[in-house]
């Protein structure tokens, strides 16, 4: 990220199916003032426009309250978003696909603005910001509804030919596995998420215990001491470690950076994990690798939104 001037804040949005989170961020990925709605995307997309955009103003006059100027706007979005900025496919804000948000918001409010994918958001948050940071590479990933993730190579965030790069969830580990709807079979998403942790206990349950189970229950029981919730996150932590060996073994990055939902239990989830990674991957590979917790938590969102916002070439 960029330096800013000391009278320069940067805003960052996170936006998701259910709420918009946007927020005013320093030079130091501090949040100074925060907002959150309902994204109302439900009621379309000049609806969800004209309520981003509001957002928008009402931050920069907290910016103007403070004697401080925004410098530009740095947009999370779920779903594939080119590097042009146009939403090619987005299964939560289906209203914008074929559309340039980041272009729309530029043009009305005159602010730089640049929009990403939102795992890959939380990934360059992090790298500049939080637990990736000082690795030059690593891959970020946030386990959750479904399973994100975000690549730094070369100090850099890698978003590939196109800016699609990075859909560690759609990599396929079981093939003719669990129908994933992307379409395919076997993704790893099915098998590294907060339904995944559920179904790998209910196989391990008798049918009374496994009533009415969420990933929070689950991870409860297994503090508690559990059998078969300790199993489940035992294999959710074979699964992911077995495609991250290949990963590394592939390009031998230093750091691998576990947040979302699921991670809030990462002292359960690890054991597996890293046994797993160190059973598969070359030895030389796997000496100095760093597994750990991200640290930037709800906020990686907005802090990474601003840190892609700071990081836009003053014209």
């Amino acid at each position: 990220m960029q330096s800013l001037n000391m009278d320069q804040l940067v805003i960052g949005i996170d936006i998701g199916g259910t709420n918009l989170r946007s927020g005013l961020v320093d030079n130091d990925g501090l949040i100074v003032e925060r907002r959150r709605c309902a994204s109302r995307i439900d009621e379309g997309r000049a609806a969800f426009c004209g309520l981003l955009l509001s957002e928008i103003m009402a931050l920069k006059e907290v910016a103007a309250v403070l004697g401080k100027q925004v410098r530009a706007v740095g947009i999370g979005i779920p779903g594939l978003i080119g590097c042009d900025g146009l939403i090619r496919s987005s299964v939560n804000m289906q209203p914008l696909e074929g559309f340039n948000l980041a272009a729309c918001v530029e043009a009305r409010t005159g602010l730089p603005a640049v929009s990403a994918n939102d795992a890959n958001v939380v990934a360059f948050g992090e790298q500049c910001f939080g637990a990736g940071r000082g690795f030059s590479s690593c891959m970020v990933i946030t386990i959750g509804t479904g399973l994100g993730s975000g690549l730094i190579l070369d100090g850099k965030l890698w978003t590939g030919n196109g800016g699609f790069a990075a859909e560690f969830g759609h990599i396929t580990v079981v093939p003719e596995g669990i129908l994933c709807p992307c379409g395919n079979r076997g993704c790893l998403e099915q098998y590294v998420s907060a339904g995944a942790l559920v179904r790998f206990a209910r196989e391990r349950m008798s049918a009374e215990g496994a009533e009415q189970l969420s990933a929070e229950k689950v991870a409860d029981l297994a503090k508690l001491g559990d059998a078969a919730a300790l199993s489940a996150f035992d294999q959710l932590g074979y699964w992911l470690g077995t495609a991250l060996a290949s990963l590394i073994n592939t390009l031998n990055i230093q750091a691998v950076v576990i947040g979302g939902g699921v991670a809030a239990s990462f002292d359960l989830l690890q054991p597996a994990l890293q046994r797993t990674i160190q059973q598969r991957c070359f030895s030389q590979m796997y000496e100095g690798l760093i597994v750990v917790q991200a640290s930037l938590g709800d906020d990686a969102g907005l802090i990474g939104g601003a840190a892609l916002a700071g990081s836009i070439r003053r014209h």
